[in-house]
């Protein structure tokens, strides 16, 4: 998980991001790398992921694989509003960016990228992941997602508990200058058949493209994730 960000290329990145000492990632990081799950480059000792995590993730995603459903939602959406549209989908007390389709308003962002994770609730798209579960479950994450705010200085418990009741009650999730002043992004959840959030469809922009235009944004990726929502339904069947 941690080298799925990529500014962690460092021994000492790794470790840190994964709580471990850099004695227990070396060796860690040896055994993987001997599996072809890392790779080391010789020179500047730089660590990156290896083709075995192309082979599991290919294995993995052939199982359940939202991508090939929505991509045709996130690029109708670039083409309606020309700022970058990302799929996200939930893993534990975070979420996870699966998709990414760049607008001409590209923001260049290191956040913006295939693999890159956050906590629920730090940004519009992961906030969607975590407004529309059950109050227990919340809840019960909360402690997780706590300990992971400290990159977002922002963005407080109190906070994220008023941005849910927001969400709810909009219908959409939005965030403003919380993650990156300046930038921002509205998202809904794809709901699965018993109402959990299985993904989020999101728009990352600067805020002033945002909040001059919410309502249409917040309409059409209601739109889009409807359709998702009605495809899956059917695929079921």
């Amino acid at each position: 998980r941690a080298m799925s960000d990529a500014r962690n290329v460092r021994l000492t990145d790794i470790a840190q991001a994964a709580g471990q000492d850099k004695a227990t990632t070396l060796r860690l990081l040896d055994v993987l790398a001997r599996h072809g799950f890392v790779n080391r480059d010789p020179e500047s000792k730089r660590y990156s992921l290896g083709p075995e995590i192309f082979a599991l993730g290919a294995a993995a995603m052939a199982r359940s694989d939202p991508r090939a459903r929505v991509r045709p939602s996130l690029i109708q959406l670039v083409r309606a509003f020309e700022d970058t549209t990302i799929l996200s989908v939930p893993r534990g007390a975070e979420s996870v960016a699966v998709d990414v389709q760049q607008g001409s308003f590209a923001l260049r962002a290191n956040y913006l990228e295939v693999g890159s994770r956050r906590p629920l609730g730090g940004g519009a798209g992961s906030l969607a992941l975590l407004a529309w579960l059950p109050d227990d479950e919340i809840e019960a994450l909360m402690p997780f997602i706590t300990d992971r705010l400290a990159s977002y200085p922002l963005l407080s418990p109190a906070l994220l508990r008023r941005s849910i009741d927001e969400a709810r009650r909009r219908g959409y999730a939005m965030q403003l200058d919380v993650v990156v002043p300046r930038m921002g992004g509205i998202a809904v959840p794809i709901l699965s058949q018993d109402g959990r959030p299985s993904a989020a469809i999101s728009i990352a922009a600067l805020s002033e493209r945002i909040s001059g235009r919410e309502a249409a944004i917040a309409e059409a990726l209601q739109r889009e994730a409807a359709a998702c929502r009605a495809y899956w339904r059917q695929a079921s069947l």
